[in-house]
């Protein structure tokens, strides 16, 4: 059944819809690419993190992705076994463990980038190059304000309530 005209150009103009429509197309894409990285998502930030050098320890990469530690502790077991992260001594605190991406976990996060920016140039395909950068510049300016106010902890917890795929689902249970 096709929807009244007005209908459409109401949706159209409606902040929620345009922003859940860009969303959904870009969860899409970007969990085809993802869908080999163990741990999904999550596993994803853990390696985006690792090779960024962004937060270096265990507890704290967990705390700033706001992943349960037990949790965690499955992702970076799962990481290190397919070869992508180490965990190495943390010379200021022999008892935490810094999170490191080895050299296939940083080949595989630029592969993974490269694949992301081609989901990313499919969903802004309807913008100018000059449009595609101002309109990432404006969403991340008001992303950041938003945030200021009402910190996202988790980002796979937003996706997944906004896309019907709850990150429960994907948590992978210890095995006996």
């Amino acid at each position: 059944m096709t929807q009244a005209p007005e209908v459409r150009d109401e949706l159209q103009s409606d902040l929620g819809w345009a922003l859940g429509v860009v969303l959904r197309a870009y969860a899409k894409g970007a969990g085809q690419v993802i869908a080999g990285v163990p741990g999904g998502p999550r596993g994803y930030q853990v390696l985006a993190a690792a090779a960024s050098g962004a937060e270096g320890t265990q507890l704290a990469l967990a705390n700033k992705l706001g992943v349960d530690r037990t949790v965690m502790t499955y992702l970076l077991d799962d990481l290190e076994q397919a070869g992508l992260i180490e965990r190495q001594p943390d010379p200021a605190d022999r008892r935490a463990r810094r999170i490191v991406a080895t050299e296939a976990g940083r080949a595989t996060m630029c592969e993974l980038q490269g694949k992301l920016a081609h989901v990313e140039s499919r969903v802004l395909s309807a913008l100018a190059e000059p449009e595609r950068a101002l309109f990432r510049d404006l969403l991340r300016k008001v992303a950041t304000r938003v945030d200021e106010h009402d910190p996202v902890t988790d980002a796979c917890t937003v996706v997944g309530e906004l896309t019907d795929d709850p990150p429960t689902a994907r948590t992978r249970r210890r095995r006996s």
